[in-house]
């Protein structure tokens, strides 16, 4: 063992699934953080209540608890542990900043949740200055927003799952069909080079990141190309997080629809989360249904571009490996199965005494890993890799694309919920 990397490394969707039931683990035998007060109206009770000194430790104490948990997920992964404490510090001043700034009596008014503060101030942050690697290292987007997603598992009943999850998955179906074969024939119209082809039809109308790094894997994709749908879907899924809440408000769309649109069309699984949490309840609980739905067909989805990239190129030293039914196992996002399983547990297996002790602190919890994930997104997102020259064609056909899942996804959704 070195003195900045561990040897253990499991897969990250595994380690969000072990650090999940750890939390709930834990929770369930009485260890569980207390949960800090953001609410205020008032300097002087931000000073008084906020600030307290009894306050204040609160959030130190819930600050080490989230240490620990994050600190057993660089172990699992294998990931650098020599500047660990003092990024992963740093990042988490900048959520409880973002807690606190959405803790106030006029910003609820308006329903601005902490994930849009805390990816404002990471924008501002990444965009204005340059990050030492060392620091870039330590934002684990896809780790705090999975593990915040097992955590939701808690709070949703398994037969809203059966429920919504039927129609989730023929809209997943319907919708990751036709914004796919659109996305890939527009590519091909612009003249989009064959990798980027696959990796942006799959970003815009399977689910994101976790789709463009799958698919990136299956062809063997240039990792600079999958950097650059990264951050694409990324950048997109900004304004979309937050305007579409809104204009769903405009249209007058219930919950049901406005859950299915928003979970059907944006690109991250993170964004979606904090999108339905603008919304409401049941929009959040749907929203996140239908991309779970979605994340459930890309194993499969991965195993058809194998097979598709396998049949189309030229065998040579980097082609893929022969798709097998071994690959949907591979690409399957272990995490969705940690998201099951503690919805079964809540749903059958707990008590009602015992899950009213835990709820609140879980689902407490929960913001805070969510947060924590907006906060690594704005800080690792950076606008000036849009503007190069050889990236306009990739950026015409992912937005063109991305409008045309918007509004065939509305109309599913509304077909399917409303």
């Amino acid at each position: 063992m070195t003195n900045s990397t561990t040897k253990i490394s499991i897969h990250e969707d595994w380690v969000v699934v072990i650090l999940g039931f750890l939390i709930i683990v834990l929770a369930l035998i009485g260890v569980q953080p207390a949960s800090p007060a953001y609410g205020w109206s008032t300097a002087a009770e931000l000073t008084s209540k906020i600030l307290s000194s009894s306050n204040l430790l609160v959030i130190a104490i819930q600050f080490l608890f989230v240490l620990l948990i994050a600190f057993v997920g660089v172990l699992l992964t294998g990931k650098p542990i020599r500047t660990f404490f003092t990024s992963f510090s740093i990042l988490y001043i900048i959520t409880v900043l973002a807690l606190i700034l959405a803790g106030n009596k006029t910003i609820k008014g308006l329903n601005l949740e902490a994930v849009i503060f805390s990816l404002s101030i990471g924008l501002i942050i990444g965009n204005l200055f340059k990050l030492p690697e060392w620091f870039r290292k330590t934002l684990s987007t896809e780790l705090f927003v999975k593990i915040g997603l097992v955590l939701l598992g808690t709070s949703i009943i398994f037969s809203d799952i059966l429920k919504a999850g039927s129609y989730g998955l023929l809209q997943a179906l319907l919708v990751v069909i036709s914004v796919w074969y659109f996305a890939f024939w527009l590519c091909r119209k612009l003249k989009v080079d064959q990798e980027l082809t696959m990796m942006i039809s799959s970003a815009v109308s399977i689910c994101g990141v976790s789709a463009a790094i799958a698919t990136s894997g299956a062809i063997n994709g240039d990792s600079k190309k999958l950097s650059l749908v990264i951050s694409l879907v990324l950048i997109c899924a900004i304004p979309m997080m937050i305007g579409m809440p809104y204009i769903a408000g405009w249209m007058g769309l219930s919950q049901e629809v406005t859950g299915a649109w928003l979970g059907g069309s944006i690109d991250t699984t993170g964004a979606v989360v904090a999108s339905g949490t603008l919304v409401g309840e049941e929009a959040l609980k749907i929203s996140t249904i239908v991309k779970f739905s979605q994340n459930v067909l890309l194993g499969l989805a991965a195993f058809a571009i194998s097979l598709y990239w396998t049949w189309n190129k030229k065998a040579g030293a980097d082609a893929p490996e022969k798709p097998t039914l071994r690959v949907i196992w591979e690409r399957f996002p272990k995490f969705v199965l940690g998201f099951v399983a503690a919805s079964l547990l809540f749903s059958f297996f707990l008590q009602p005494e015992t899950i009213s002790d835990v709820k609140d602190g879980l689902k407490n919890l929960q913001s805070v890993w969510f947060v924590l994930a907006f906060t690594s997104i704005g800080l690792e997102t950076n606008f000036a890799d849009l503007v190069k020259g050889n990236n306009r064609k990739p950026l015409i056909a992912f937005l063109v694309a991305q409008l045309f899942n918007v509004i065939v996804t509305l109309i599913i959704a509304q077909m399917l919920f409303g």
